[in-house]
């Protein structure tokens, strides 16, 4: 019988094409010494499996997935709907079921109990042109079986959903020509975390820090730390950020979100010697992929654990216009690329981003993951959370979006309305007067 689980440290689990490229990517580091943690995959296999039980036992026919007039949309547009809440809601045949309850029973025993975390692990991710970053949930702090196996459901069920449809579709492709793998891990005790980018425009090495879990610095909630070091992995400076709360944060009290206050707020997460420790990684994880890299990572008191290695997508900087030199200025942390001007549109709630029109500089306070449906109509983006290492910095980098990300007050500053320019490589903002 066909191999369904493989754990991290298998040779299989490198397979890209088998468990997708999160599992994928993250086996291989491991395979070649960095620190990850301990886990295992759940092949795309498996998801064409259970897909095909299902499609037999309802009747579901996936070759007549694509329609060109409205009928065949809308029948399509049901049948994604039905193959959802079948995944969502069927048994996993036993095949499946039997193995992937062993291996977690003997991970969660590995691990003294400690509570699962279940990720996404697509093929389509870094695939057709788009890393689909943040757009497929993980799921944290899983402690018994029955939420185990509905985190295992719900990612498979989530190729089906509308917002990944609408993605595939751009890119002419269907849920029904790719698959899922599932990367399975006990959730680690982090006292801080963040994200890595290989290389800069200017030829550096960046790292944000932030405490507790790093879903912060993903969905943009906090100004993380920022490290900067040389190509060879030197630190050449390190900022503060702006960290108002934590999550699941062991090193600060019981988990879940914490609000932080006082110095801690303002504390740096990581020594200089730490620093360049990860430094060290990162630039191993871009030797080991043959390309720069995107990172995340986190720390426990056992040290670091590398959670996610992908392309890193790049654009060379662009030179300014002298005019704009002399007109008022706000900085932050660069966080897309390249250089965008148009209409300033401060947005304070997100009801309110029906105002953003094609070709504006959206101005706002969280760059957190509902902008990500209007990326594709904005020039650029300014924010007064975030970082340059969260998911929606990263889909501005491969779309080819200016972001500025921790710009203190941005929606106060920029007044609404004024012709603006946002350089998503130096993180400068500027306006009109």
């Amino acid at each position: 019988m066909e191999q369904l689980v493989f754990p991290m440290t298998a040779a299989a689990a490198c397979d890209v094409d088998g468990v997708g490229p999160k599992a994928g990517n993250l086996a291989a580091l491991g395979r070649a010494g960095l620190p990850i943690p301990d886990g295992f995959c759940l092949s795309a296999a498996a998801y064409r499996r259970q897909l095909a039980a299902l499609e037999a036992d309802l009747g579901l026919d996936l070759s007549a997935r694509r329609g060109t007039n409205d009928a065949e949309v809308m029948a399509a547009r049901k049948q994604a709907i039905a193959i959802r809440l079948a995944l969502l809601s069927r048994p996993i045949v036993p095949e499946i079921l039997d193995p992937l309850l062993s291996s977690w029973q003997a991970l969660t025993a590995r691990s003294n109990g400690a509570p699962t975390v279940v990720r996404s692990s697509s093929l389509v991710e870094d695939r057709f042109g788009s890393s689909f970053a943040g757009q497929f949930e993980s799921y944290l702090g899983l402690d018994n079986e029955a939420d185990f196996l509905t985190a295992v459901r719900a990612c498979w069920a989530a190729l089906w959903s509308p917002r990944i449809l609408r993605t595939m579709m751009n890119h002419q492709a269907s849920p029904a020509d790719t698959a899922m793998g599932v990367l399975v891990q006990p959730l680690v005790a982090a006292r801080a975390s963040g994200g890595g980018l290989s290389r800069t425009a200017d030829g550096e090495m960046l790292l944000s820090a932030t405490w507790g879990l790093g879903s912060a610095i993903a969905q943009g909630e906090v100004v993380p730390d920022r490290y900067v070091l040389s190509a060879d992995g030197e630190l050449q400076n390190s900022e503060a950020g702006r960290k108002s709360h934590s999550v699941g944060c062991q090193h600060h009290g019981a988990g879940g979100t914490q609000v932080l206050s006082g110095d801690v707020v303002w504390e740096r997460c990581l020594a200089d010697s730490q620093a360049v420790e990860l430094g060290g990684y990162l630039r191993r994880a871009e030797q080991l992929m043959g390309m720069p890299v995107e990172i995340e990572w986190t720390m426990d008191d056992g040290g670091f654990k590398l959670l996610q290695s992908r392309p890193l997508h790049l654009e060379p900087a662009h030179v300014p216009d002298e005019i704009w030199l002399s007109h008022p200025k706000l900085s932050g942390q660069p966080a897309g690329v390249g250089w965008g001007t148009g209409r300033a549109c401060v947005v304070n709630c997100e009801c309110e981003l029906s105002r953003v029109g094609p070709g504006d500089i959206l101005v706002t306070k969280v760059a957190g993951p509902a902008l990500s449906r209007i990326l594709t109509r904005v020039a650029g983006v300014v924010a007064e959370l975030g970082g340059s290492t969260s998911h929606l910095a990263s889909l501005a980098r491969e779309r080819g979006i200016p972001m500025v990300l921790g710009v203190r007050n941005a929606t106060q500053r920029i007044p609404d309305g004024k012709h603006t320019a946002v350089d998503g490589v130096a993180g400068i903002v500027r306006w009109m007067a």
